[in-house]
């Protein structure tokens, strides 16, 4: 049996030998660390006047993934379109159009662009035709889509050709231009316009002459 001392000397062994074994662990076996952030969904849409909740989701050192919940600064480039709760990630849907949401944390920051869209029962062109010559190709007048008689949706809306070989749109603008290259065949072709949460689409009938 240990007395006196003796006791005394064993005891602050062990509790040196012990903060000296938790020094070394902790040397050893670092914090699992954040090592990127992404937004989720990656293309959120938002119903005009209506909310989404959006997450953070990271990647840790281990490769591991999992919603991150806390400490998470979310932002909007452009509120006037879609609004965010800095600490919750609720987006609201202020104005039709898009606009890129990001979620920082730890150091570390992912972005999403976010596209803020209305129901829509109609969708109308300013124009129905484009006529290029064949042998030049060319560039089609500025497209312009009007979603249920008022509402300009063209920098929301897609544009997609029938033969992307040949004719090509450049989305996300207003106007859309889209261009053909030289020595298109005949064709016929077509450009379909559609929108985002809607089956309803309007068609421009392309000629290369």
């Amino acid at each position: 049996m240990l007395t006196g001392r003796k006791l005394a000397l064993t005891l602050a062994f062990t509790v040196l030998v012990a903060v000296a074994l938790g020094v070394s662990c902790r040397g050893f076996f670092q914090p699992n660390s954040l090592v990127s952030v992404a937004v989720q969904p990656p293309s959120p849409n938002v119903l005009l006047n209506q909310t989404t909740t959006l997450q953070a989701w990271g990647t840790f050192q281990d490769g591991t993934r999992s919603q991150v919940t806390s400490g998470v600064a979310w932002t909007s480039s452009d509120p006037s379109t879609l609004s965010i709760n800095e600490t919750s990630g609720v987006a609201t849907g202020v104005s039709v159009g898009t606009a890129t949401v990001t979620a920082a944390a730890q150091g570390l920051s992912g972005t999403a662009s976010a596209t803020v869209f209305i129901t829509i029962s109609t969708l109308t062109l300013n124009q129905n035709t484009w006529t290029f010559t064949a042998i030049n190709g060319g560039t089609s007048p500025g497209f312009i889509v009007t979603a249920n008689g008022t509402t300009d949706v063209t920098s929301s809306a897609t544009f997609t050709s029938s033969n992307s070989t040949y004719i090509t749109c450049v989305n996300n603008t207003d106007p859309v231009y889209c261009t053909a290259i030289a020595n298109t065949p005949a064709g016929p072709y077509t450009i379909v316009v559609s929108y985002t949460g809607s089956s309803v689409t309007a068609t421009i009938n392309v000629t290369a002459s």
